[in-house]
């Protein structure tokens, strides 16, 4: 079972005077995730370390990963970030963790935990949503039966992505992959013409 993250989660940790202000935030590609990088700078411009990691992928086969220690030691910042969201069930998700230091030393140890720490705590307060896996099927039919094909789509919760009207009807569908077989029987039992994609 794979989930996301319903909405940004801000959370502060403080250890020895340090300020770890973190970010959990769902995302749905890199380029997302660089943006809610780009903000945590403009909002934080003094912080001295605004460390990331993500996890993207709507599966975990399709996964991709990146981290960053953005100038703490390395392996004591992006890696343990990057630990704690590969061991949770949950994919497009960016941390960011944003360090102000507080004067005293953790070492590499207290760092690794510290910034560990933040994910995990974060993470508490994450509302998870179920990812459902999805189907995209196109369907070709005659203009009388569109209102035929919407009522279908709206018994199995599927939704209309586009609609080509040529000389039929041509609808793309995004539909949970569970449903696919009885769509597939009503589509047969009226001898549509459909393609199903990944």
């Amino acid at each position: 079972m794979r989930y996301h993250i319903s909405e940004p989660v801000y959370f502060t940790l403080e250890i020895k005077k340090s300020q770890f202000i973190t970010w959990l935030v769902p995302v749905s590609d890199r380029k997302e995730a660089m943006a809610w990088l780009a903000k945590s700078k403009t909002q934080y411009p003094d912080a001295r370390h605004h460390c990331w990691a993500y996890v993207l992928g709507d599966s975990p086969n399709s996964q991709s990963a990146a981290m960053s220690d953005d100038g703490e030691p390395s392996g004591t910042a992006g890696k343990p970030m990057l630990n704690v969201l590969q061991h949770k069930p949950v994919n497009n998700v960016m941390a960011i963790v944003i360090r102000y230091f507080g004067g005293i030393k953790l070492g590499a140890g207290g760092l690794v935990r510290a910034y560990s720490q933040a994910i995990e705590q974060t993470f508490q307060l994450a509302q998870l949503e179920e990812v459902i896996p999805k189907t995209h099927v196109q369907v070709t039919l005659p203009f009388a039966d569109e209102q035929w094909l919407r009522h279908q789509c709206q018994q199995i919760n599927a939704e209309l992505i586009d609609i080509i009207y040529t000389e039929h009807v041509v609808v793309e569908l995004s539909l949970p992959t569970n449903e696919l077989p009885s769509l597939e029987s009503a589509l047969n039992a009226r001898s549509f013409y459909f393609k199903v994609h990944d």
